[in-house]
């Protein structure tokens, strides 16, 4: 008996070390601007979902583009149809690290530089992408937060007024608290 019981403790021990701590969460956000000087246009995702390993740094973030909401009605009904035409191309998402995962101390509260590179697939087109931004850590939860830019023309985007009354390039914010 004490053999069993040493090799199940042999085991347990062996599979929780290489459990990894994954968190996760369905209502980060997302929001964009696409504001040029003749027009507003910006737009807010309330329901982003990302997981993010602390091990390792892996981080995804996915969206559905009919997510996100405008102040004018109309607005979002041309961007669903006219600009990310989401009912062929519904979501966007980012695949990648964070580069200097072992900077950030678990164990302490406090905020820390991070520097995300992934893919980011938008409009059905993938490109690489490399952003800056913080990492909080409150009670060994994290919290993370950045905004980047991409070139419309980068993800096929297209239509009448970009250049215009829409910015060539978008900023987009994300800002996750995990559980």
């Amino acid at each position: 008996m004490n053999k069993i019981t040493l090799l199940a403790a042999i085991l347990l021990s062996a599979v929780s070390t290489q459990a990894q701590k994954v968190y996760a969460t369905k209502t980060g956000q997302t929001a964009f601007n696409a504001s040029s000087p003749i027009e507003k246009i910006a737009a807010v995702n309330n329901q982003t979902d990302s997981k993010f390993v602390a091990d390792n740094g892996q981080v995804v973030f996915a969206v559905l583009i009919k997510g996100f909401k405008f102040e004018n009605q109309l607005m979002e009904d041309h961007f669903n149809e006219n600009y990310m035409e989401s009912t062929k191309l519904p979501k966007a998402d980012f695949k990648g690290y964070i580069t200097n995962i072992k900077e950030v101390n678990f164990a302490k509260d406090g905020s820390y530089p991070v520097t995300l590179e992934g893919n980011l697939t938008l409009h059905g087109v993938t490109n690489k992408v490399s952003t800056s931004g913080t990492m909080k850590i409150a009670g060994g939860v994290p919290e993370m937060d950045g905004t980047f830019k991409v070139k419309l023309k980068d993800y096929n985007v297209t239509g009448l007024y970009i250049g215009e009354k829409i910015a060539p390039e978008v900023a987009i914010t994300v800002k996750c608290k995990y559980q």
